[in-house]
């Protein structure tokens, strides 16, 4: 459409997971000025005296299940966890994708945090529909701010508040689109020197209209500036550099932003792991994962669907101790990659978070919590590891050493690679779904389409 109407630059709309990086890499596309701004998050709701949001009302399904919650209660929760328009209120993906679109420089100030509801969310709005106009007055092009270094940028912010996994695809999915060399290794690294610094729902217990209040996102790279974790010579929409636009920024709740002295952690939020069952690499989001479970081994139960991993969870068919394995919903197998909210916070739900990891080669909701790595790459699809495991199998998970192995001998597994054989292809053959898994390349480059 931009390019049938020849527009001189376009104001990006968005809000939830997927349309914030679809309109950034569309912007890189194009390469014509472009600013985003976005609908805003909820405000979280309240039940029983507690701050409570959408993902807790997922959770509560496994906890009917387990017997520690009645219909009634959930039926008040579901009225309760959602109660103004926005994006989900903690740090899922949509969120965390406005917070790091204002990371990227293509953002304004205040992007990722200001609520749905406020009138400075429609003030936001209205400085986005005039900035456009000095961006195209000033010919500043998407590419002229999303360089190798912005990006470097947006990956040290999500370490520092702890983002939804899903931003691994999407700023690899980005980068490519915008020329830029981009990697797994870059996000691994960045988490071992960037600290944890604002712990927000699913895996603490603030929501994003408190990091707003604590000073926003552009307090936290006015602190990485400050730390040299961040570069602020970086170029943004604003036409400022991000030092110049966030030097008036400040910390106003330490407790919700705290200092790199003094972390929720020493590590980012997110840790890629490899090994013998993920070779390529899997994302874990490991500021979610209780101590308990950062180092776990045991015996496969495996499943080649969502929906038969979730019966199974519903049924309490897992015990502790289990290693859940649900394949075929990587790219090219599912094909796409699905957000397996339901399975995750089933298990959660049901109090399994301290015995029970769950891998996969698809993905999950940014309001997932809990041992659960996925994005493992090769996919079963692509003949990878995790399409030869059996039930029973040993799987040892260690995510402080970044290490994901299945123990399973060489020559055992390569018996079981002359005998697979691939699943049928789920989508009809001649429709675009069809086309899209033949050509989407691994989650471990962003699942991006190659010709």
């Amino acid at each position: 459409m931009a390019m049938a109407h020849k527009f001189d630059g376009l104001v990006l709309v968005g809000n939830c997971d997927k349309i914030v990086p679809g309109m950034l890499m569309g912007a890189a596309r194009l390469n014509i000025p472009s600013v985003y701004i976005s609908g805003g998050p909820m405000l979280s709701g309240k039940m029983g005296g507690k701050r409570v949001d959408l993902v807790n009302t997922f959770e509560a399904v496994g906890a009917i299940s387990n017997g520690t919650m009645d219909e009634a209660q959930l039926d008040r929760l579901e009225k309760s966890s959602c109660p103004t328009c926005g994006s989900c209120a903690g740090m899922f993906t949509a969120n965390t994708m406005n917070c790091l679109s204002e990371a990227l420089g293509m953002a304004l100030p205040g992007n990722g945090t200001v609520p749905a509801p406020f009138g400075a969310r429609k003030a936001l709005a209205k400085k986005a529909g005039i900035q456009i106009v000095d961006l195209v007055r000033e010919d500043m092009r998407p590419r002229d701010i999303l360089t190798r270094t912005a990006f470097l940028n947006a990956v040290a912010v999500d370490m520092a508040i702890g983002g939804s996994s899903n931003t691994v695809l999407h700023l690899l999915a980005i980068a490519h689109e915008a020329g830029v060399t981009l990697t797994l290794e870059d996000f691994d690294r960045i988490s071992k020197h960037v600290p944890h610094i604002a712990k927000l729902s699913p895996a603490g217990v603030h929501n994003i209209e408190d990091l707003n209040m604590a000073g926003g996102i552009s307090a936290v790279i006015k602190r990485l500036i400050e730390g040299k974790l961040f570069d602020g010579n970086t170029k943004t929409v604003s036409l400022m550099t991000q030092e110049e636009r966030t030097r008036t920024s400040e910390v106003i709740d330490g407790e919700i932003i705290r200092t790199l002295a003094a972390p929720y952690s020493r590590e980012g939020g997110i840790a890629i792991l490899e090994g013998s069952l993920a070779p390529a690499g899997a994302v874990v989001k490991q500021s979610a994962v209780v101590p308990e479970m950062l180092v776990h081994s045991g015996p496969a139960r495996v499943f080649s669907s969502e929906e038969d991993a979730y019966a199974a969870i519903i049924d309490r068919r897992i015990q502790p101790g289990d290693v859940v394995v649900i394949r075929w919903e990587g790219p090219k197998g599912c094909p796409g990659m699905r957000e397996m909210l339901s399975p995750t916070a089933a298990l959660m739900g049901m109090g399994l978070e301290k015995s029970v990891a769950l891998l996969t080669d698809g993905r999950f909701s940014g309001g997932t919590r809990g041992p659960c790595i996925g994005h493992i790459s090769p996919e079963a699809a692509q003949g990878g590891p995790i399409g030869l495991v059996e039930e029973g199998d040993r799987i040892e998970i260690d995510i402080p050493n970044r290490r994901l192995e299945l123990h399973v001998s060489q020559k055992e597994l390569e018996d079981r690679k002359n005998r697979w054989t691939p699943l049928l292809d789920r989508a009809p053959a001649g429709t675009y779904l069809y086309r899209y898994s033949k050509m989407v390349t691994s989650a471990s480059e962003g699942a991006v389409l190659k010709i």
